[in-house]
């Protein structure tokens, strides 16, 4: 098998259709693009995530933090709680394990979540540091998002750059061949990104505006994102290759090491199928996000891309996310 996330017909036959729903209390369950779980606590929805970092040597544990609570943040909850349990290898040194803290601590400050959790070890079990993170919200009944409420006629509205993350943890991770190619203030640009990978103030405004369906976008990028919503949902969807925007350091490091800039890792990133896009997409940028309807929800259930060419259009299949492009580095 390839390195990642494993393929979603795999993931649902050996993992997914073995899980028994044994409680009535849980009313959002594991599927195929639903991040979350929701657990009906009369009052109140509680909504949980998990999520590993695996694919970043340095930032790990800003991106621990905020991965976990992009997928709270994607069902329209505010994350006020993490567990993180912190799997090192040998050799770790308590400078090492002080600086991930400190990470994971900054972070969290930053987005008012309380760590309340988890578990610390050094393990023979793995080679780099390991973080897995579970962010804990809740919301009133009613008021829970999903991936899988997109509705025909929906616009598909997508925040900030693809492949925001990966051109992050690329910066950082090859930055000395990259400042030799392109400069120092172009790394530090790519490096900046780091700084915008919370979905968390977008998943809130698009919360409280009213959205039908909310997906952030990690592996597999853009296009595996959308993918993953529309199969949730049990639609179609056209997105439109040229109106997915993608920052100037994101394609030239894409370029450089001939990887595909929509199927690269883009937490920060938050796909929003909405009925009334224009008007989001105002609202989201009256808040200072930057936001681009990509795209829209079908109903003959195709999930397609449409490129322009010099001859007119060419029009394609979006396949099921695979091994994320950040890995073929």
């Amino acid at each position: 098998m390839e390195v990642g996330k494993i393929p979603n017909d795999i993931l649902k036959e050996i993992v997914l259709n073995k899980i028994k729903h044994n409680r009535e209390e849980v009313i959002l369950r594991p599927q195929i693009g639903e991040d979350c779980c929701g657990v009906d606590f009369e009052n109140y929805i509680c909504v949980l995530s998990s999520d590993p970092i695996t694919g970043a040597i340095n930032e790990i544990g800003s991106l621990a933090v905020n991965v976990s609570c992009n997928d709270v943040a994607a069902c329209g909850v505010e994350p006020l709680g993490l567990l993180a349990t912190i799997l090192a290898p040998e050799g770790t040194t308590i400078e090492d394990i002080d600086t991930v803290m400190t990470q994971l601590t900054n972070a969290a400050n930053q987005l008012k979540v309380d760590i309340i959790g988890g578990h610390t070890e050094i393990t023979k079990a793995v080679n780099k540091m390991v973080i897995i993170t579970t962010a804990i919200g809740k919301v009133q009944k009613g008021k829970l998002v999903t991936s899988s409420g997109a509705k025909v006629g929906d616009s598909i509205i997508m925040t900030k750059t693809a492949g925001l993350e990966g051109t992050a943890i690329i910066a950082h991770d090859k930055e000395e061949e990259l400042t030799r190619i392109f400069g120092k203030d172009f790394v530090n640009n790519a490096r900046s990104f780091i700084n915008n990978i919370s979905v968390v103030k977008e998943g809130v405004i698009a919360s409280r505006f009213g959205v039908n369906a909310m997906h952030d976008i990690t592996e597999g990028g853009v296009l595996g994102a959308a993918w993953e919503l529309a199969e949730a949902s049990q639609v179609g969807v056209m997105l439109y290759k040229e109106k997915i925007p993608v920052a100037y350091e994101t394609k030239e490091i894409c370029k450089l090491y001939s990887i595909d800039p929509l199927r690269l890792i883009s937490s920060g990133c938050m796909l929003i199928a909405c009925s009334n896009g224009p008007e989001l997409v105002r609202e989201l940028e009256r808040n200072g996000i930057m936001a681009t309807i990509i795209g829209e929800v079908t109903k003959d259930k195709r999930k397609l891309i449409i490129e322009k060419t010099d001859n007119g259009s060419n029009i394609a299949t979006i396949d099921p996310p695979g091994s994320d492009e950040l890995f073929k580095i």
